[in-house]
Formats: structure tokens, C-alpha cells, sequence
């Protein structure tokens, strides 16, 4: 934390301009250094949040005219004081100014340095810093609103108010212990009960909203399988709204997995188009029809494609029976149909009445997949949700501490076994915002962020 950084806050490449950012204490004598404002009056005021045009200089060499915005401790993202310098996008141009920096004293920052500062110096919790991740990543509007929701810290607000109400309790419990002549135990096990009964209502909420956040997060693996010529190849290319497979009346013209992603009501879809299932004597569409089988076991989201004028083969009623709880039947073709089609209910499946040519069911095919992601509780869609897979093992672990203390607690366990169960669980809770967690938890998060966040 003693070095200054520097490091290319843009994607290097031919461009209208780069940013470099510089932060630490030295980061100002190095601008100092190398930077010649055009108004000085206006530079010497150190005015915070100010950008200044100027020539940026290695020594007497002049590298560019440049932008230098600075941005002051404690007000920076860092924490530190930081300053971004916007010359123009040539590769050339940006390398001989981050070599001129670090000849005067910065350092090359590591993935993800600003942000560890950041998270370090107090400006961020880890629930915010891995939202950084997660905003940068979105694919879609709602991961992008969570993202942003969660960077606001409206999770860490709900993470934060279940953490202090394990640490009264803990609190609590210490004190029964270390206090047993005030025979807090006769007086309080009641109160004791019901703090913990509370806390686990909000850890339980707060988990009950995970699976949908995940989802909003890493997308729903969905997999397009039906009989061979029955549509589905047309409903990827529907869905992505461009010719991605080929579609003829020939059978059998999928042979492997072609994955897609696309966004489907918000929700990120990762699509695998598969082979058709069908008996066949020809190796390669064996091979194919065997990974369709295969990638069935990893779905999230089946999408079986029926023929609205033919009935059900045998392996589409197995795919019903054996998977019916992630299945969405799409009976497409009804333009092949005289009479109104008949939906069925068959093993609860929800069938949706399809035609690609006619581009009919797209709207029910949207409503049914923002149904199972949001379990239908539309408070879902708009509330602040665990979303990253360490924050969810870290809260379901402290979870399990609670409804150990509360059977503790139910059957009179003395003061320290109930404090063994409370200290884990609030060691749990704060590995989530990271008011307790080892040195190389935080290498492994802040490690994946791009270099110069």
C-alpha cells in the first residue's frame, strides 16, 4: 500500500483516447514531474475533481498533449490521491506515458490493485467490490441493475443488519458467560430465542432470493431438444434474431451443439441448439444425438420443441417424465393446424402454442421463462439479491450456525456451546462483506478484475 500504481484504466488497442490512472502518495510528484499545464493559475488552486489540459513530458521529450484529472484522498476511488491522464489512443502514445511513470517512481499495478486499495482503505466493502466484477461483465439490463443495486450497497445494507444482530447476540451469550452471578440465563433464554429466530428470517430471505440472482448473474443454461426437422434450429435462429443455424427440410441437418447466448425478458439465455433425437444408423448423428442426451443432465431451462400435428414420440414422454420441472413445451407449427390446438397439462409441463414461421408464443415463451427465474414473486425482480457463489456458500454456512443455535437453544444447551454456534455464524456473515477474511481470499477475488480496476 506504500507504492504508487500505475496502470492503463483503458483496453490497449488503436482508439480516440486512453486513460492511464496513477494512485498513491508519490502519484503527484510524478505529475508534477512530467506534466505542464497550460493554465498554471488554475492548476496551483489543486482544485479536487478538476480536469487541466497540458503536455505530458519525459524529461525534456514531449510524449503528448494530454487531460489530467485529479482526483484528491479521501474523495478518490482509492482512497488515495489519484489522478487519470487522457491522451490520445495510439498504443505508442499511451506506453511511452506509462513508462515515463514508472521511470519516476510508480510501480506497475497487479489485477484488480485500484479496487483492492479501495476495498482496503475503506471505500468499498467486498459485496461492492465484486459488483465492480459483475457490472463490467453484465450481459443484460437486469445483471447490469443488480450489479449496479448491489455497488450501491443495498446488499451490503441487508448483509451488514443481519451481521449486527448475530453480533448482539453474540454479545449476549459473552456476557452470560463471563457474567454467570447476574443469572442472565434465567432472565433472557426467551429474548435469546427470538433474536435468533429473527436472524434466521433474514438470512433465510436473503437466500431465498440466491438462485434468481444467480441466474440474473450467470444466465440460464437452456437447451433447445425435440425430434429431428421439428423446428428447433429455427427457434435458435428466431430467438437470436439471425440465420445462426442452418435450417432445411432435410433431417438430421444438426449434427453437434451450436451454443448461443441471448437476452429473453432480461434474463440471459445460454443456448445450445442440439441434435435431433431419432433412431439412426449413421455414426456421426449417433455421436449427436448422444450429447444432446448428455447436455439435457446440465439444463437449467429445457426447451422441448413437440410438432403441433404429430403425437408425442416415446423419448419426448421421457424427457416429460424424467425432467419435467425444468421443461417448457413449445408445440410449435400450429400454422400446420385446421382446428384450435389443444394445450396440454401433461406431468404439469407448461405448453406454449408456437409457430416460428408466424412468430406466435414469443411473448408466453418471455412471461414463462421470467416465471421460473422469479418463482413468480415479483418483489424478486426489483429487491437486492446474493447473486456471486461465494456469497452464497458464506451465507448458507452462517444460516446453518443459526438453526444450530436454535436447537442449542430449544434444548438448553449452556452459554458456551450457543457461543461456539454464534461465532461461526458471524464469521460467516463477514467473510461476506469482508470484515473477516484471510489475505488469500482477497488475492483470489481481486485477481480476476482486468488490469487498471
Amino acid at each position: 500500500m506504500d507504492d504508487t500504481i500505475v496502470a492503463m484504466a483503458t483496453a490497449m488497442g488503436e482508439t480516440s483516447i486512453h486513460i492511464l490512472r496513477l494512485s498513491g502518495s508519490i502519484s503527484g510528484n510524478i505529475i508534477e514531474k512530467c506534466f505542464e499545464p497550460r493554465n498554471m493559475k488554475r492548476w496551483s488552486l489543486k482544485e479536487n475533481f478538476s480536469l487541466n489540459l497540458g503536455i505530458f513530458r519525459d524529461e525534456e521529450k514531449v510524449l503528448d498533449e494530454v487531460l489530467v484529472g485529479r482526483m484528491l484522498s479521501p474523495s478518490s476511488y482509492t482512497g488515495e490521491d489519484v489522478y487519470e491522464i487522457n491522451c490520445h489512443g495510439g498504443t505508442y502514445v499511451a506506453q511511452r506515458i506509462l513508462q515515463a511513470c514508472i521511470r519516476h517512481g510508480a510501480k506497475l499495478a497487479e489485477p484488480g490493485e485500484f479496487s483492492k486499495r479501495a476495498f482496503l482503505n475503506g471505500k468499498m466493502d467486498l459485496v461492492q467490490a465484486e459488483a465492480v466484477i459483475d457490472l463490467i461483465s453484465s450481459r443484460t439490463e437486469t445483471a447490469a441493475n443488480l450489479a449496479l443495486n448491489q455497488l450501491s450497497g443495498g446488499l451490503s445494507r441487508r448483509i451488514l443488519n443481519l451481521r449486527e444482530k448475530i453480533l448482539e447476540i453474540f454479545a449476549f451469550i459473552e456476557a452470560g458467560i463471563d457474567f454467570p452471578e447476574d443469572d442472565v440465563e434465567t432472565l433472557d433464554r426467551e429474548n435469546l430465542r427470538a433474536r435468533v429466530n429473527e436472524a434466521l428470517v433474514d438470512s433465510n430471505h436473503l437466500l431465498a432470493g440466491s438462485r434468481t440472482g444467480k441466474i440474473i448473474r450467470d444466465g440460464l443454461l437452456t437447451v433447445i431438444v425435440g425430434r429431428p426437422n421439428v423446428g428447433k434450429s429455427s427457434l435458435l435462429n428466431a430467438l437470436l434474431r439471425e440465420e445462426r443455424a442452418i435450417v432445411t427440410d432435410i433431417p438430421g441437418t444438426t449434427r453437434d451443439e451450436i451454443r448461443e447466448s441471448v437476452s429473453v425478458g432480461g434474463i440471459l439465455l445460454k443456448l445450445v441448439d442440439t441434435a435431433g433425437i431419432c433412431e439412426s444408423n449413421d455414426l456421426v448423428e449417433r455421436l449427436g444425438i448422444e450429447r444432446t442426451w448428455n447436455a439435457l443432465l446440465k439444463a437449467e431451462l429445457i426447451l422441448l420443441v413437440v410438432q403441433a400435428n404429430l403425437p408425442l414420440t416415446k423419448d419426448e414422454l421421457y424427457i416429460l417424465n424424467v425432467y419435467a420441472e425444468k421443461v417448457i413445451v413449445v408445440v410449435n407449427k400450429i400454422d400446420l393446424l385446421e382446428n384450435e390446438i389443444i394445450v396440454s397439462d401433461y406431468n404439469n409441463a407448461h405448453w406454449i402454442p408456437f409457430s416460428v414461421l408466424q412468430h406466435k408464443g414469443f411473448e408466453e415463451l418471455e412471461v414463462q421463462i421470467q416465471s421460473r427465474v422469479y418463482q413468480g414473486d415479483a418483489v424478486l425482480t426489483s429487491d437486492s439479491l446474493l447473486s456471486n457463489v461465494r456469497q452464497i456458500s458464506a451465507l448458507e454456512r452462517c444460516d446453518s450456525a443459526l438453526k444450530q443455535a436454535s436447537e442449542s437453544i430449544e434444548s438448553g444447551m449452556p452459554w458456551d456451546i450457543l457461543s461456539i454456534d454464534l461465532r461461526e455464524a458471524l464469521h460467516h456473515v463477514s467473510e461476506i462483506t469482508g470484515h473477516d477474511v484471510q489475505e488469500s481470499l482477497l488475492e483470489d477475488i481481486f485477481s480476476r478484475f482486468c488490469i487498471g480496476k
